[in-house]
């Protein structure tokens, strides 16, 4: 078991290692929509790239899912075919957010083996992700 400070070592190792590897600025919070977010995303023994739909107000999250949903057939093409949408996800802290993920499954940030496949699915995926958002958002902030 590892203590709160070794666990938030190795989440700064596995993070700054990942920024060394792929030396880019990734868009992520920098979307210009509120409340949309492209995330990276590491939970117990999975890691998941989305878009994520923050906004407290049920109705302006529906709205923004709405317009991901009808993009649905493009982003399954262009991104990832295995891309899962969730209307009210969950997350740890009990909020409710509007999410469109990918994750790979089985992969641990404490065990240093598994990061290099969680940065090449890092890259791969958020690469597509923010190539379509670029594409597609005057269509969804519309």
């Amino acid at each position: 078991m590892y203590s709160k400070q070794e666990a938030k070592q190795i989440r700064q190792q596995f993070w700054t290692m990942f920024g060394k590897r792929y030396d880019r600025k990734w868009m992520l919070y920098d979307t210009k929509l509120k409340d949309v977010v492209l995330k990276f995303s590491f939970e117990d023994r999975r890691a998941l790239v989305s878009i994520d739909i923050t906004h407290e107000d049920a109705i302006f999250r529906a709205y923004y899912y709405e317009k991901l949903l009808s993009l649905k057939s493009i982003l399954l093409e262009e991104v990832n075919n295995e891309l899962i949408f969730e209307e009210n996800y969950q997350l740890e802290s009990g909020k409710i957010i509007s999410r469109v993920f990918v994750m790979l499954e089985g992969v641990k940030i404490k065990k240093q083996t598994d990061w290099p496949d969680v940065y090449e699915f890092y890259y791969e995926n958020m690469s597509k992700l923010e190539a379509f958002f670029i594409e597609y958002k005057d269509f969804i902030e519309a």
